[in-house]
């Protein structure tokens, strides 16, 4: 604020609006908190959610030579939000970021980091904090909306506003907008959309098989509400600055010098630029070099050769091209390049290595590669591989999250390594990264919806994919990786899943562009749509979108979908020449696990007092035993011999006794001359001495004898207590 001190803060009025985002309502409020920062707003609903996000534009000490743009993007969870204390009873502090915080940080960055002008080297923070949360609904996701809102009244160079939804589909085609826990649960599709008033600018979305018409209509609807959150921006900032005021940023900028564009190009014709195409990953780089050393010969000799005529005719500042260093040179020559790179596809379909614009790269698979594994699959798609590792266990191995929601268990893990020799460097191994989480975040979710409920496959899950080789894309090889491993560690699932990822090239002034399936790294500077999505045979389980222009229309993505299903329906005819289905048996190595469901008024007779039964049975077949609320019993054992033997016990332990039924019990205890106590399905039962005979008898030990096998039929029951009363049929001999 223009004028803040001391003395006027106390008194400071902060400015609150509020606004109706189909039907829920939303507060925008600045001057409330944080007034150093200069630039903040707090978001609030009517859930009692409070969001603080924060931006600073650095004007002072900035590094002028910055070679990129300096933005850091960060949430924080905040036990507190939710009344959690949090973590462990030695760290009861937030210390490192969640998953679930690193993921959003990252999502927050995608769809704002593009919005600054190009060259733009102001260090700038975002720095967003969960306050309060009512724990019914996740509160990130308005992230991007606020952070936007906060780079607008910082008056940068920021080309908001931005916004950014939520929103989840039912079965019956209902759109939910900002869910709750519970409404996530009974999602088909669940999307977060990014844009601006004019274009969907990013997307991440997972999915039970939908159709690419679900998937449009969703983005279409979700479109609208960004438009709506766009526009409550565009009102607010109206307001703060009639009330406040807002200065301008002083912008600093690291242009490269152009002035010898017209040179660059005359020197790299295209011609000279063939020798780009049909060059492997480090064959283009080694050439890429070798155009930058000669351009920069040829440029040094003309200027030597030159007269000042010629100099002075280009440019008005005769000697200002002498200084372009040569940093400013390879830009020259990078653009050149994409330039051409851009010109051959828009107008030949001409792509770096010859390949058509739909066209993926060569598929080669393998399973089976690590036999002490449960399972594993070596993907790999041109250059690029990579090695999927799946490990099956039991429930106690679950993953807890401990975030500040409600804690949670996750049966299915997906984790993603990116190690620097995939792609050719050497660099320090750390924790992990953020692109590393949100790489595996994204297999998760494409694999998720496919994996088999507990009940069908009671195992935990771990899928682990480690690049081998990258030349890019990786992601979506490790995708088809990692079906391939499930199916090779007999996980049953529901349908496989390939992956693939598509870019698009766009001409602002015709108007024109070309959509191109699996990219190669060679290719990456070109895009301005980096599209990917996940499909089955049946429908798509997962798409992220990113985008750097500021136009697309719904009908490219009608296109790339369609494009999209024809390189999938390929790439999973490869993965399924490889492994056709899931293998038929388990890995020797691999637990022996079996799920079933018993009535809950059963689990009583399951458990006995005190849990006596399950140490039992867990004792004497070494097996790990769980019994649900719901009734679910799951057996983790050594091997599927002793599990099945176990099952068929607890089976039998839940049998409820009939008047009349007759079985062969075993006498284990004889108590002094009246009673027998008998065995049958792991539980004891007594029979008094006047029913083992018609007769008097003196002495039970007359009749039977401990250890004796002898057949009884039940005469009466009580099972509220739990009680039957045998009687004697005969004695095996």
């Amino acid at each position: 604020m223009i004028g803040l001190s001391d003395k006027n803060a106390p008194n400071l009025k902060s400015l609150k609006k509020t606004y109706s985002i189909w039907g829920k309502n939303i507060s925008f409020e600045s001057w409330k908190m944080a007034l150093l920062i200069n630039w903040s707003v707090t978001i609030s609903d009517d859930s009692w959610n409070v969001l603080l996000v924060t931006a600073w534009v650095k004007e002072e000490w900035v590094n002028e030579k910055a070679d990129f743009f300096p933005l850091v993007v960060d949430y924080q969870e905040k036990f507190y939000a939710t009344g959690k204390i949090g973590w462990n009873r030695f760290q009861r502090r937030e210390w490192r970021p969640s998953e679930a915080a690193t993921l959003t940080s990252r999502l927050i960055d995608r769809p704002i980091r593009p919005m600054f002008p190009k060259w733009f080297i102001n260090d700038t923070q975002i720095l967003a904090m969960a306050l309060s949360s009512s724990w019914v609904s996740d509160l990130w996701f308005f992230g991007i909306t606020w952070a936007s809102l906060a780079l607008m009244m910082t008056w940068a160079p920021f080309e908001g506003p931005v916004a950014w939804v939520r929103v989840i589909q039912t079965e019956d085609w209902k759109f939910i907008f900002d869910p709750n826990f519970e409404e996530e649960k009974i999602a088909k599709l669940n999307i977060l959309v990014a844009g601006t008033l004019d274009a969907i600018t990013m997307v991440e979305s997972s999915g039970k098989e939908v159709s690419s018409d679900e998937m449009m209509a969703i983005l279409e609807f979700s479109h609208s509400l960004i438009k709506e959150l766009c526009n409550a921006e565009i009102d607010f900032i109206a307001n703060y600055k009639e009330a406040y005021g807002i200065p301008e940023v002083k912008s600093f900028y690291n242009k490269v010098d152009e002035s010898l564009y017209w040179k660059v190009k005359e020197f790299l014709t295209e011609e000279k630029l063939e020798i780009l195409y049909n060059k492997w990953k480090k064959e283009f780089h080694d050439n890429l070099v070798k155009l930058e050393n000669e351009t920069k010969e040829f440029l040094w000799l003309w200027s030597s050769e030159s007269s000042i005529k010629e100099v002075c005719a280009i440019d008005a500042d005769c000697v200002a091209w002498i200084e372009i260093d040569e940093w400013s040179i390879a830009e020259l020559v990078y653009k050149r390049v994409k330039e051409v790179m851009r010109k051959n596809v828009l107008e030949n379909s001409i792509r770096l290595d010859w390949r058509k614009l739909d066209e993926v790269r060569q598929i080669k698979g393998e399973v089976w590669l690590l036999p002490r594994t449960h399972g594993s699959a070596l993907f790999q798609r041109g250059m690029t591989q990579a090695l999927s590792i799946a490990t099956l266990w039991g429930p106690g191995d679950a993953q807890t999250v401990d975030d500040m929601y409600e804690e949670q268990t996750r049966r299915y893990i997906h984790h993603y390594n990116f190690p620097p020799f995939s792609v050719g460097e050497v660099r320090m191994m750390r924790w992990t990264g953020r692109r590393e989480i949100g790489h595996w975040k994204l297999a998760e979710r494409a694999l998720e919806n496919m994996i088999p409920s507990e009940e069908e496959f009671p195992y935990v899950i771990r899928v682990v994919s480690e690049t081998m080789t990258c030349n890019w894309s990786s992601s979506m090889a490790s995708i088809c990786g990692s079906t391939m491993s499930l199916m090779n560690a007999w996980v049953p699932i529901k349908a496989p899943v390939a992956w693939i990822a598509m870019w698009m090239v766009y001409d602002d002034k015709s108007g024109k562009y070309k959509i191109l399936s699996d990219i190669q790294a060679q290719e990456d500077f070109l895009w301005d749509m980096d599209f990917k999505v996940a499909m089955t045979p049946n429908g798509i389980t997962a798409m992220q979108l990113d985008v750097k222009i500021k136009w697309l229309s719904m009908q490219v993505f009608r296109e790339a979908f369609a494009q999209a299903r024809i390189s999938i329906n390929y790439i999973l005819e490869e993965m399924l020449k490889v492994i056709p289905e899931s293998s038929k048996e388990l890995s020797p190595y691999a637990p022996a696990i079996i799920a079933f469901r018993i009535d809950i008024d059963k689990i009583r007779a399951v458990i006995w007092k005190g849990w006596e039964n399950i140490q039992w049975l867990e004792k004497e077949h070494k097996v790990d035993i769980h019994i649900e609320d719901d009734g679910l019993v799951t057996i983790t054992a050594p091997d599927q011999i002793s599990w099945k033997k176990v099952e068929s016990l607890i089976k039998a332990q839940i049998w409820e006794p009939e008047v009349g039924y007759m079985w062969e019990w075993v006498i284990v205890k004889i108590i002094e001359w009246t009673w027998a106590i008998v065995e049958f399905n792991g539980k004891s039962w007594m029979i008094h001495i006047s029913k083992l005979s018609k007769e008097r008898v003196a002495n039970v030990a007359d009749v039977v004898k401990e250890w004796e096998k002898v057949w009884f039929s039940v005469i009466a029951v009580d099972k509220e207590k739990w009680r039957i009363w045998l009687q004697l049929i005969w004695k095996i001999a």
